[in-house]
């Protein structure tokens, strides 16, 4: 090995350890614990998350046509209605929510989101894959979910440390452009494939089981979830990305979870409908 070789690698040795202690102090100074039970970095005060969401919202409302169709509008915001409805104080805590505005955009994909600050927005398409209220409220379940899981903060803020890694290890690696160049390109690819990428997984997986239970609280039939992401695996024709390489499960690992839970959701369904909650939203 010869010199030049042998201090990069020392330089870049340095520059883990640094950007290995930054990591070790902002994660004990701003570790928290998600819904269901996950170990989550947030960094971010809710209060501005909320700003991001709000101004992000207002963006879209000027970007994508509202749908004109008002009686789909109202049951979207029906279901969504159904969703909020059941959320317990400590659902809540700590969030910068002050109402919940839900939005259905002219839009032929099948897509929703729900921002921090409780903004939610449907895209018309959804409602040809989720067809049925049961099926769209597994959707805006999962989509509440990220909301009250904040998993908006916590990307935000691995992002945002991850950056502050890379910028420490640039300044220790040093050394002749093209040594910088590969080993700032593994760390990179280190850091998408082997930090972020899969957190978003968890994210996804964490947001089914909390929307899951929302939607059993509101008494809508948790087993229709599950025809959801059958018709979202037909829709897509089987059309997707490795898992791994994927921020979200699986079609058939959703599926699979799902089913699991199940046993868990189900006595909340039977339970809601007993106490008298019944949404009757109809397209």
């Amino acid at each position: 090995m010869d010199l030049d070789r042998s201090l990069s690698i020392g330089r870049f040795g340095r520059a883990r350890r640094s950007a290995a202690l930054l990591v070790l102090g902002l994660w004990l100074a701003s570790c928290a614990t998600s819904p269901t039970g996950r170990t989550q970095l947030l960094l971010m005060p809710e209060s501005q998350m909320a700003e991001m969401g709000r101004a992000a919202f207002v963006q879209m409302q000027g970007e994508m046509p509202r749908s004109t169709d008002a009686a789909a509008t109202a049951y979207v915001r029906c279901v969504a209605n159904a969703i909020v409805a059941v959320l317990q104080p400590q659902d809540v805590q700590g969030l910068a929510v002050d109402r919940w505005e839900v939005e259905l955009f002219q839009d032929d994909s099948a897509n929703a989101f729900a921002l921090p600050g409780g903004r939610m927005g449907v895209h018309t398409g959804l409602l040809d894959v989720a067809q049925t209220p049961d099926q769209l409220a597994a959707v805006l379940g999962h989509e509440v979910g990220h909301v009250l899981a904040r998993h908006g903060n916590a990307r935000v803020s691995s992002t945002q440390l991850a950056q502050t890694g890379l910028s420490i290890a640039s300044v220790f690696i040093g050394g002749d452009p093209a040594t910088q160049q590969q080993l700032m390109g593994l760390l990179g690819a280190g850091v998408q494939y082997g930090v972020l990428m899969p957190f978003g997984r968890a994210d996804e997986s964490e947001a089914d089981e909390i929307g899951l239970m929302l939607m059993a609280r509101a008494g809508f039939d948790p087993a229709q979830a599950i025809t959801l992401w059958q018709n979202m695996s037909a829709s897509s024709g089987g059309q997707a990305p490795p898992e791994f390489l994927s921020t979200h499960p699986s079609h058939s690992t959703r599926i699979q979870q799902l089913t699991e839970l199940q046993a868990k959701a189900r006595p909340l369904y039977e339970q809601a409908r007993a106490s008298g909650r019944r949404p009757s939203c109809r397209r």
